[in-house]
């Protein structure tokens, strides 16, 4: 992965979620604009074209359920002959994408993944208050 490393917290957190998923083949932590946060893909799958196809995917459900429905988007199931890509919103700013396989009990990959995004949500507006935070004392 070129640029910065990615926050450790989450990319610890993606790694317990690929051992608490019998099946779970990968994830990655995506910006809403599609730029790499962390991931824990095969290898595959490379990682910035993926982050970027999750941003644009994200981008239309949320499209989609605030026109069907007038609220914000929570998640997407993708379902093919070879397994399934689940993308969950992380907040408003980002979102966690996770590829398994298709023998994946479904029911536990929402159950382990949903507390995964919003412990990554978190941990992502952690860091950007602490940056703000720098960056007002570095003006001062």
């Amino acid at each position: 992965m070129s640029g910065p490393e990615p926050n450790t917290a989450v990319l610890a957190e993606l790694r317990t979620l690929r051992e608490r998923v019998p099946q779970l083949t990968g994830s990655l932590v995506a910006s809403t604009d599609g730029l790499l946060i962390a991931h824990d893909l095969p290898a595959h799958i490379e990682p910035t074209g993926m982050a970027a196809l999750t941003a644009a995917h994200l981008s239309l459900s949320h499209r989609l359920s605030v026109t069907a429905h007038g609220g914000g988007f929570q998640e997407v199931v993708v379902d093919s002959a070879e397994g399934h890509v689940v993308i969950y919103a992380a907040g408003w700013t980002a979102s966690l994408t996770v590829l398994a396989g298709p023998g994946v009990n479904v029911g536990r990959l929402h159950l382990e993944s949903r507390p995964a995004a919003r412990t990554i949500a978190a941990q992502l507006s952690a860091i950007t208050n602490s940056n703000r935070t720098d960056q007002m004392t570095d003006t001062k």
